[in-house]
């Protein structure tokens, strides 16, 4: 199914420590290096902005966000492998930048692997700009590090994204 006929059926739900058990095995099988339950758990301690994306009950993805000043930080954004390639990244990014720019944000920022072609390619589609590179960011195989493409999205204040 794609995610364009399914729109009535979606909800978002805050994240919370509840939750877990539930996104946990979904983290772990799209990443080959996935945040921690303790990532998680010092996230929403922290108070960053967690939020879950359900269709009937089904948990179809989630993102956590950090909100800066007068931006915010994409720290994760993740769709349930059997649910990826179908729009949902779309429907989640169109979520957290409705709420970012309701927050006063003017950017949207965001690291993703080098290697990860397909969500720079979702990313760039949606209107993320590459602005740069971080060297050796990531965990890799074999203790090694992958570097991270930086992108990032201006905002405007009146809900439509600056060019």
């Amino acid at each position: 199914m794609k995610a364009a006929t399914q729109l009535t059926d979606v909800r978002y739900q805050a994240l919370d420590l509840d939750w877990l058990d539930r996104l946990l095995p979904i983290e772990q099988a799209a990443y080959s290096h996935p945040w921690t339950r303790g990532n998680f758990e010092d996230a929403i301690r922290a108070g960053y902005y967690g939020q879950l994306m359900l269709m009937n009950d089904q948990l179809i993805g989630y993102f956590v966000a950090m909100k800066g000043v007068d931006e915010v930080h994409l720290l994760n954004i993740t769709v349930a492998p059997h649910h990826q390639k179908q729009g949902w990244a779309r429907i989640l990014l169109d979520e957290l930048v409705a709420w970012s720019i309701s927050q006063g944000a003017h950017w949207l920022w965001l690291e993703v692997r080098q290697s990860n072609r397909h969500a720079i390619a979702v990313y760039h589609a949606y209107g993320f700009r590459r602005i740069g590179m971080r060297r050796g960011y990531y965990p890799a195989a074999m203790g090694k590090r992958e570097d991270a493409v930086v992108m990032n999205l201006p905002l405007e204040p009146s809900g439509r994204i600056r060019s």
